[in-house]
């Protein structure tokens, strides 16, 4: 015999909060009144005797924008430093292939050192030029639509690092630009390209190795960024420990 009259309703109201949380998160073309319509329903049905209730649009809407700032500047912080590119294997970005088919060349005479050196200062460049990214990773969260946030809300793991590359490749790429061509001089990546092409080039037969340095590590550090942002969003998608704040664990915390 039931001995809580209650328990029948307390089930019935999770059974359709859970159902409505299904909907919310499967629909595709939600209009904003169309959420805000599902989430009034959600706060009518899922009061509870401590007076809660279900996630409002806005909610969704500060705790994706609040993870992705966390998730940014995570990634920012980490590859924006020294060794944030050059002491990380999956990341650290190597010479172009005909330096390295060079380097590979001149090696075999003890002559390689120079091309080791210029490695490092191509990764020096984009661990330079990374702390750019953070404010136009913030602009891009501000300029959100409720589309937006509802698409990457619903989405895979890494929705918001493929909407990030989308939106804002061209931005990003720009503004490295001149940041990463500044400190390939600063740090004597020019310079020692310079020497290693003069060394290349006495050489009979040896193939043209002039190559856009700086256009080579923008790509490669924007690869860098956007590689760790995809695992960061996963990760507070995924994982409580991730979230740091109350409105991180009460959003992400419906899916864990």
């Amino acid at each position: 015999m039931n001995s809580d009259p209650q328990k029948p309703v307390r089930k019935c109201k999770t059974f359709h909060v859970m159902t409505l949380l299904i909907v919310v998160l499967c629909l595709g073309a939600c209009t904003e009144t169309e959420w805000q319509q599902v989430s009034q329903v959600l706060n009518q049905v899922n009061k509870g005797p401590q007076g809660g209730s279900a996630l409002s649009l806005s909610e969704i809407d500060a705790g994706l924008k609040e993870a992705l700032r966390v998730g940014t500047e995570s990634v920012v912080g980490q590859l924006g430093k020294t060794d944030g590119f050059n002491a990380d294997p999956v990341i650290r970005i190597p010479l172009p292939s005909k330096l390295a088919s060079a380097r590979s060349m001149l090696g075999q005479i003890g002559l390689g050192g120079l091309f080791n050196d210029l490695e490092l200062r191509l990764n020096r460049a984009a661990e330079a030029a990374t702390p750019k990214a953070k404010e136009l990773f913030w602009q891009s969260i501000r300029e959100m639509s409720i589309q937006d946030v509802q698409t990457i809300f619903k989405g895979s793991d890494d929705a918001a690092t493929r909407y990030f590359e989308r939106k804002m490749t061209p931005k990003l790429a720009a503004a490295m630009r001149p940041v990463v061509d500044h400190c390939l001089n600063e740090v004597g990546a020019v310079r020692v390209y310079n020497q290693a092409v003069e060394q290349v080039r006495v050489i009979p037969y040896a193939p043209e190795i002039k190559t856009d340095l700086t256009g080579y590590v923008v790509e490669k550090g924007m690869a860098g960024i956007f590689h760790y942002l995809a695992q960061e969003e996963a990760a507070i998608r995924k994982n409580p420990a991730k979230r740091t704040t109350e409105i991180l664990k009460r959003v992400f915390g419906l899916n864990s």
